[in-house]
């Protein structure tokens, strides 16, 4: 017997269809190059899977990261670039094999920081934070505060979701939203942005199911019962 989709699937795909569509007409528009309209494509099945804290998501993910470190490169967003080459790739890789390692269906057992950990991690963001925007201050870097910020939340949330703490939810939509900010700020310089725009505001509403998603798997994993599948 075939499965149907259910409701929210197909409104997913719909939304990805439209967000696709949306992207080679106005790449098409503002003649923006098709090898840096490439990846948004195949982020768009990612941001699907990340809607439902699917494990096969890291592993595009990573493959998809080499693609998007040319295009930071041609935007002078070095901290992205090395970032997305260095970070990104190896570590959503990884992340897809710990997350194999710990299947919960097609996602993975997630479990929560403590008090302690959120404070020292927010110390140590804060003082990378500090050193970075000063390195590329030196670097002459563009839009720095945009590139700084996204690159450590990049890294933070790589890292969170490598563990599978479920607070890298969150900041995935926080690094959304400055995503979305980075871009509207591009736009008045190089205005073929606009595509990343759009990708933008279609990852921000995948994020916040995505954060749906994994409050319900965690709450489902810790319930009575289901202690023999914690780790």
């Amino acid at each position: 017997m075939e499965k149907k989709l259910d409701r929210g699937t197909i409104w997913s795909l719909i939304l990805m269809g439209v967000t696709a569509i949306l992207i080679a007409v106005t790449g098409v528009i503002f003649k923006q190059s098709v090898l840096r309209i490439c990846p948004l494509f195949v982020s768009l099945v990612i941001g699907l899977l990340q809607s439902r804290v699917n494990r096969f998501a890291p592993l595009l993910g990573g493959i998809n990261s080499l693609a998007y470190a040319a295009v930071y490169i041609y935007y002078g967003l070095y901290a992205s670039a090395v970032y997305a080459v260095v970070v990104s790739c190896p570590l959503q890789l990884v992340t897809f094999w710990n997350w194999s390692k710990r299947p919960y269906g097609e996602s993975v057992i997630l479990k929560k920081m403590t008090a302690k950990q959120r404070t020292v991690v927010s110390a140590a963001f804060l003082l990378c934070w500090v050193g970075l925007f000063v390195a590329l201050r030196v670097m002459g870097s563009s839009y720095q505060l945009w590139d700084n910020t996204i690159t450590l939340l990049g890294i933070l949330t790589t890292v969170l979701t490598m563990l599978a703490y479920v607070e890298y939810a969150p900041l995935m939509i926080l690094g959304c939203i400055c995503n979305i900010g980075l871009y509207i700020a591009m736009i008045v310089d190089t205005p073929e942005q606009v595509t990343y725009l759009i990708y933008g505001i279609y990852t921000l509403i995948c994020s916040v199911k995505g954060l749906r998603r994994a409050i319900v798997l965690y709450k489902e994993q810790n319930e009575p019962g289901k202690e023999e599948i914690k780790c």
